[in-house]
């Protein structure tokens, strides 16, 4: 799908560098490969996780992907959602989001749920779009629910 200069598409594993790359640059929620690795989270097993339970779309913009999100049908998860910086506030986050939980619901998931720290911007993102805190999550972050009818 295309929009104002972008297309949306289902990530693959070949898309894990820029994927990466995205990640690694985000200055809310900043992360570095060996922190992610210590979560079990590589580009490795990504890739592997979306031949499974995940599925991923990416935003591309001029062959550069800029944003992506991945959902977690296995748990009802939003397991990813960043934006490159300098493209925020363009409405790529909020798609790529929308194509998240739309997978999740007509995989049957009643409650999508994800974490985030809850003085940040993507918790003011979530809650302007109906996610409701539930409680304290590991490591300090906040879970979000969203009920689906």
């Amino acid at each position: 799908m295309k929009e104002s200069g972008l297309t949306f598409r289902e990530a693959t594993g070949a898309d894990m560098p820029g994927i990466t790359h995205v990640r690694l640059s985000v200055t809310e929620d900043s992360s570095t490969l060996e922190r992610l690795a210590s979560f079990g989270i590589t580009n490795e097993s990504v890739a592997a996780s979306l031949l499974k339970d995940r599925k991923g779309w990416v935003a591309i913009r001029d062959g550069e992907i800029v944003g992506f999100s991945m959902g977690d049908r296995a748990d009802g998860s939003i397991f990813a959602l960043f934006v490159l910086p300098g493209h925020e506030g363009r409405g790529i986050g909020g798609k790529l989001f929308d194509l998240a939980v739309g997978w999740l619901s007509e995989n049957g998931a009643q409650r999508i749920w994800l974490t985030t720290d809850p003085q940040s911007k993507a918790a003011r993102f979530y809650q302007r779009r109906g996610w409701v805190a539930t409680g304290k999550a590991e490591r300090g972050d906040t879970r979000y629910e969203l009920t689906r009818s």
